[in-house]
C-alpha cells in the first residue's frame, strides 16, 4: 500500500466537508477534476469506497467517515509537531472559545498577552463548546476557554476562573418565572444545557425560545421576551445600568467556572499563555487560578 501525500488528505477533507466536488474545487481554487482524482488515488490507496453519490452532491461512506476523523487528527499533529519545535516567543498559539467567553473573559487577558509577545501568530475561533472540544481532540486548535470538558476526553484543564450562571430578566418583567418563556441558546451550548437541566430540577415545562446566539438572548431578555440562564461575567454592566436585573429561583445561582484547556501534549506557546493567564501581576482581577 502506498502513502497518501497531505495535500490530498487536505484535498479530502474539504470534500467531506462540502459533500461537493464542485465547491471543494472552488475553495482549493483547482479543477473539479483534481479534486476527483486526488480522491480517487486515495481510495485506490486505501483500497476502500470513500465517497458516493447523493442527489447532486456525494456523501461519506462510513470508510469515508472514519477516514476524515483520522486526517483531521493526522493534519492536527502535524501542524502541532512543527509550533512544538519553534520558541515559545515566536511560535503560533490557536484558541478556541465560546461566545460567552470570549466576549467577556478572554479579550483582557489577550490582548495584555499581545502586548507582552508580539512576535506570537494568534488565531481566535468562536463557536459551540461541542464543536471546540473536537477541534481541540483533533489537535485543530492549541488551548479551548470554555465550560468542563467532556469526560474521558483525554483533555486536560490547566487553568480555571471562577463564575456563576443566575437568571436574569428585564426590571418590568413581572411574570412568573417558572411559567414565562425561557430564552435558550442554540444546540451545542453548554448554557443551553444547564438551563434544560434547571427546568428539569425545578420540574416544570415552560415555553421555551430559542435564538441561538449570545448577543440575541441577552437583547431578548432585556426587551422583556422572557428570561434567560446566563453567565454573571456577561451582565455586569446589564445589571449597572438597570437594563436587567437577577431573579431569584430555587437552584440558582449555579457555579460554572471556565476552564482553560489542552490536549496533553500542550506546546510551547501554549504553555506561556497558560503562564500568562495565571498570573495576577499582568492580567489583574481577570486572572485564572491553576487548573
Amino acid at each position: 500500500m502506498g502513502r497518501v501525500s497531505t495535500t490530498r488528505m487536505e484535498t479530502f477533507l474539504v470534500v467531506a466537508r462540502h459533500s461537493s466536488i464542485r465547491r471543494a474545487a472552488t475553495q482549493l481554487h483547482i479543477t473539479e477534476a483534481a479534486v476527483s482524482a486526488a480522491v480517487a488515488h486515495i481510495e485506490k490507496q486505501l483500497g476502500a469506497k470513500l465517497i458516493a453519490k447523493a442527489g447532486r452532491g456525494i456523501t461519506l461512506t462510513e470508510a469515508g467517515r472514519i477516514y476524515a476523523e483520522y486526517c483531521r487528527s493526522i493534519l492536527g499533529l502535524m501542524n502541532e509537531a512543527q509550533a512544538a519545535v519553534r520558541h515559545a516567543e515566536t511560535g503560533r498559539l490557536r484558541i478556541g472559545v465560546v461566545a460567552t467567553a470570549g466576549e467577556y473573559v478572554l479579550l483582557r487577558p489577550l490582548a495584555a498577552f499581545r502586548n507582552r509577545y508580539p512576535d506570537i501568530e494568534l488565531s481566535l475561533s468562536v463557536n459551540p463548546r461541542d464543536v471546540l472540544f473536537l477541534e481541540l481532540h483533533h489537535h485543530e486548535t492549541d488551548l479551548v476557554i470554555a465550560g468542563r470538558p467532556p469526560r474521558d476526553a483525554g483533555l486536560v484543564t490547566r487553568a480555571r476562573r471562577p463564575s456563576r450562571l443566575v437568571v436574569v430578566g428585564a426590571p418590568d418583567h413581572r411574570a412568573d418565572p417558572l411559567r414565562t418563556t425561557w430564552l435558550l441558546r442554540g444546540r451545542g451550548s453548554g448554557t443551553r444545557d444547564a438551563t434544560l437541566g434547571l427546568l428539569d430540577q425545578l420540574q416544570i415545562s415552560p415555553p421555551t425560545l430559542t435564538l441561538g446566539s449570545h448577543g440575541a438572548v441577552l437583547a431578548a431578555a432585556r426587551e422583556g421576551l422572557g428570561v434567560t440562564l446566563i453567565h454573571s461575567d456577561a451582565i455586569e454592566a446589564d445589571l449597572e445600568s438597570g437594563a436587567l436585573r437577577i431573579i431569584p429561583i430555587d437552584g440558582t445561582p449555579l457555579d460554572r467556572p471556565w476552564h482553560a484547556i489542552t490536549t496533553r501534549t500542550p506546546t510551547p506557546t501554549t504553555r506561556l499563555f497558560i503562564s500568562h493567564i495565571l498570573d495576577p501581576a499582568e492580567v489583574g482581577p481577570a486572572a485564572f487560578e491553576p487548573g
